[in-house]
């Protein structure tokens, strides 16, 4: 006759439902952060974009690229130069802050 408490029956399937939630919160973590390095990256290509049209002239297409990734921008002229400051949030919902870039370019319009 066996025991009952030294039975290791369902032993492994509880250590895999132990085990489940936190690859899940680490696979969600993983993703979230590459989705924020991808928008980092786009952010910083769009950014510079939008300074070069702003530094021409062209205001419309610059406000116009931003806005096609979802981002908001602040646009500073100083000595010469014009700076776009943008920021996005990241596209996924994890708590990670927002994502920011800054560009500069030869202001020729103004």
């Amino acid at each position: 006759m066996r025991r009952v408490l030294l039975d290791e029956r369902g032993s492994v399937t509880a250590e895999f439902a132990v085990a489940v939630p936190a690859v899940i919160v680490v696979l969600a973590l993983g993703v979230g952060v590459l989705g924020s390095a991808s928008t980092a990256v786009r952010l910083q290509h769009v950014s510079a974009e939008s300074a070069r049209l702003l530094g021409r002239g062209d205001d419309a297409r610059a406000f116009a690229a931003i806005g096609d990734i979802g981002a908001s921008m602040s646009v500073s002229r100083r000595d010469g130069l014009v700076c776009v400051d943008a920021s996005a949030p990241v596209p996924l919902s994890v708590p990670l802050p927002p994502v920011s870039a800054r560009a500069c370019a030869l202001d020729g319009g103004e």
